[in-house]
């Protein structure tokens, strides 16, 4: 049997020297979690917001609001968006669609059956490759299943030829 000896006055022990450094490593992690924030919004053009369904943007302002610097990135041209079908975007997780001639609509890109991202669009739906769920270009409606809701909507603004998300 051995017998341990308390540390003495200004000796530093093995668990407090981890202990101390966990909490390091976690104070960092919160810190560098804690920071993102919610992207702000932009009051400069409130007729330009949210053109999910109706028209194509075309907002006839020039671009002298003010540079917010807070303007998310064109997801696309408008003219990269085909008439009938859509484009996949993997990064956002979103999918744009065009049903009609300048009507613009914006989904999830994440299946609603088990959360695999869709990945084309054709004959007026929007595939899943995993089991085969098929969504509607119009309005995200289940056309074919096993996926047990439609695809959520995502605000989108279109203005000035481009599409963003709002």
């Amino acid at each position: 049997m051995t017998q341990e000896s308390a540390p003495q006055q200004g000796e530093t022990t093995r668990r407090a020297t981890l202990a101390g450094a966990g909490l390091a490593g976690l104070a960092g992690l919160v810190t560098a979690c804690g920071t993102t924030g919610a992207p702000a919004a932009s009051p400069a053009s409130p007729a330009a917001k949210r053109k999910t369904g109706g028209m194509a943007g075309s907002s006839g302002g020039s671009g002298s609001a003010g540079g917010s610097g807070g303007s998310a990135a064109a997801l696309a041209a408008t003219s990269a968006i085909p008439v009938g079908g859509g484009k996949i975007f993997s990064a956002e997780k979103v999918v744009v669609t065009q049903p009609a001639t300048g009507h613009f609509r914006a989904f999830s890109a994440v299946c609603t059956h088990q959360g695999c991202l869709v990945d084309q669009v054709a004959g007026g739906t929007i595939d899943c490759p995993c089991h085969g769920s098929q969504f509607s270009i119009k309005n995200g409606s289940v056309v074919a299943g096993p996926a047990p809701r439609p695809l959520p909507g995502r605000p989108i603004t279109v203005a000035a030829g481009k599409i963003t998300l709002a």
